[in-house]
């Protein structure tokens, strides 16, 4: 099942049919899936449905850093000058993974919305990523996809410097709708990237969960461990797709990030 946030509430997407859900506390529930399934029988079609927003109430959005190998070897040669290249090396290989606060809702960008590169940086990509929603109680609820935005040159210059590389307006997208389902997700599970220029592909990569050495449970046993989410969260689980050092966003560019049954997720660049 998937639900999606919308200009006139939440609705329910099953067997290709869109449903009407209640307002208020619909991804903050413990027992969600249940939940939608008894609500599939009696909520009210979708007449006109509303404009997209962030599948987001009042969460906060964490990340989790190299979790795949190819995020580790980029991490560590952009980190290379500043003498932190082998901190990410090092996380890579240690039982405690990397966790760090991204943003608040206010900061979350939806679909079809615009994110943002910062003005002092000159060296910005997006990072396409499987979020985790998560209950108050720790539990993992469903999936959507996120865009982790990343300024490589600021957080390259000094590892402590991570927080103003990631977190930031406009630094994080979520959408375009939850998974919701008790299931985990097959590591066959594809997530794909594209970036436009004018209309034209600049890049494109695809990856697995299974280049994922963490298990989604494990990121979130660790997150909750000495921290308490009254609202749940939203946890962003790492990137194994990155750029070229060679390559930068522009202005203008679109991004493009889908991830098998989920859909796909499009930002424009402010």
């Amino acid at each position: 099942m998937l639900i999606y946030k919308t200009t006139t509430g939440w609705e329910l997407e099953t067997d290709g049919v869109r449903k009407q859900l209640p307002a208020g506390g619909i991804a903050t529930r413990e027992d969600l899936h249940a939940y939608l399934q008894q609500s599939a029988a009696s909520a009210p079609a979708v007449t006109a449905a509303g404009e997209p927003l962030a599948p987001i109430e009042s969460q906060e959005v964490w990340a989790a850093g190299v979790t795949y190998f190819r995020s580790r070897t980029a991490r560590m040669a952009e980190s290379e000058v500043a003498g932190g290249g082998s901190f990410y090396d090092r996380v890579y290989n240690a039982a405690r993974p990397e966790l760090f606060f991204k943003a608040l809702p206010h900061r979350v960008v939806g679909p079809g919305g615009a994110v943002r590169i910062r003005r002092d940086s000159n060296w910005n990509v997006p990072e396409p990523e499987l979020v985790l929603l998560i209950s108050p109680g720790g539990k993992i609820q469903g999936y959507t996809i996120g865009n982790d935005m990343s300024s490589r040159d600021i957080e390259g210059e000094n590892p402590l410097y991570l927080p103003q590389a990631k977190s930031y307006d406009g630094s994080c997208a979520l959408g375009p709708a939850i998974l919701v389902t008790p299931e985990a997700l097959a590591p066959s599970t594809e997530i794909r990237m594209n970036i436009l220029r004018a209309g034209a592909s600049v890049f494109a990569d695809a990856t697995t969960l299974a280049a994922m050495k963490r298990r989604p449970a494990e990121l979130v046993e660790y997150l909750f461990r000495e921290t308490s989410f009254p609202n749940g969260c939203f946890l962003l689980t790492g990137t194994g797709i990155i750029p070229p050092d060679t390559f930068t966003l522009q202005s203008g560019d679109a991004i493009e990030i889908a991830i098998d049954g989920i859909g796909s997720l499009r930002n424009t660049v402010a």
